[in-house]
């Protein structure tokens, strides 16, 4: 590989590692991280990052050397070819995004710049429709638990929770950050070498996949102990997500939903977009049972949120199409 090609490789990858981790810890670990806060950060990573680990090894292991799970496998789609400059610019700019605590796709912000017009349609069509699965799902589910079980929450927010859902929520956040690797891996490692070499063996050898997660790991632990990051405040935002119960049926309902789309086909899609989808149909469910909010304001907050992340589609696709132009007009 080009030295100067490698270079812009390895710092794509950095980018988009971090980039990744930091945006995508709303919706993964942001419950996790406010329903634990009476323990020391490095504890909840220490957990975390064994999952990641764990997760990633089997990934690699079972796929042949792929830790992204066969999203990238479509190589019509998602052509194999060497990171340039501009191909940093859309992780760095999700940098940026994410400290201005932006929920934006980190699946279109990364993918879109590698992806043929037909991989980038086939993203949006499957994204979109996990937003309307979650909120439907979100709504009905909720409109059984709101009058019910959240609403014995909300009573009981300031009483000692039983151990059993301590227990819980640690095991769905386990569940949940399994699944949105086996998702989102994909976001990470379409800057490194993927496929097989000439022998047949993984492009992407032992060595370096090691040090590859080794990087996400310290990345991981920096998220950690910032508490989240900026984007933390979009989930604090919604009603009882600090109560470690509510947490846990959240993580666990989300987890379920990822897990069906992985299921259902190798198309990568964006997670946040399902996450905003699910707390969208629980915020109206809650907010017209239980008169916690208007419906004014859960609508003006569940715009809002989606207004950040049709925003973010927009300078993903913009970069997409601007930035190989650009770089053809600087190379002639």
């Amino acid at each position: 590989m080009d030295i100067d090609i490698g270079l812009w490789a390895a710092i794509g990858f950095a980018f988009a590692a971090y980039a990744v981790v930091g945006n995508d810890a709303l919706q993964t670990l942001g419950t996790f991280i406010n329903s634990n806060r009476r323990l020391p950060w490095w504890a909840l990573f220490l957990y975390a990052a064994t999952v990641l680990v764990v997760v990633f090894a089997f990934g690699y292991m079972a796929n042949g050397g792929d830790p992204s799970f066969g999203r990238l496998d479509n190589t019509a789609k998602y052509p194999i070819f060497e990171p340039h400059w501009y191909h940093v610019l859309p992780p760095l700019m999700l940098l940026v995004l994410t400290r201005l605590g932006i929920p934006v796709s980190t699946t279109f912000m990364v993918l879109a710049i590698f992806a043929t017009m037909g991989g980038l349609y086939s993203m949006l069509v499957k994204s979109l429709i996990g937003y309307a699965v979650a909120f439907v799902s979100g709504g009905v589910i909720y409109a059984a638990l709101a009058p019910t079980i959240e609403r014995w929450f909300l009573k009981t927010a300031s009483q000692q929770h039983a151990p059993i859902w301590v227990l819980g929520q640690w095991i769905t956040t386990g569940y949940l950050w399994s699944v949105w690797l086996m998702q989102d891996l994909a976001n990470i490692f379409i800057f490194l070498p993927r496929g097989v070499d000439a022998a047949g063996a993984p492009a992407l050898n032992p060595t370096e996949a090691g040090i590859a997660v080794a990087g996400i790991v310290v990345l991981l632990g920096y998220t950690f102990w910032n508490g989240g990051g900026p984007v933390q405040r979009i989930l604090k935002s919604k009603t009882a997500v600090t109560d470690i119960r509510s947490a846990t049926i959240i993580d666990f309902i989300f987890a379920t939903l990822l897990f069906y789309f992985k299921e259902l086909n190798n198309i990568p899609m964006s997670t946040t977009w399902v996450f905003l989808g699910l707390i969208a149909g629980r915020e109206f469910a809650i907010a017209t049972l239980d008169q916690i909010r208007s419906p004014a304001g859960t609508f003006r907050i569940v715009a809002t949120d989606a207004g950040k992340a049709f925003l973010g589609l927009v300078i993903s696709v913009v970069m997409a199409v601007g930035l190989p132009e650009l770089a053809k007009a600087f190379t002639g």
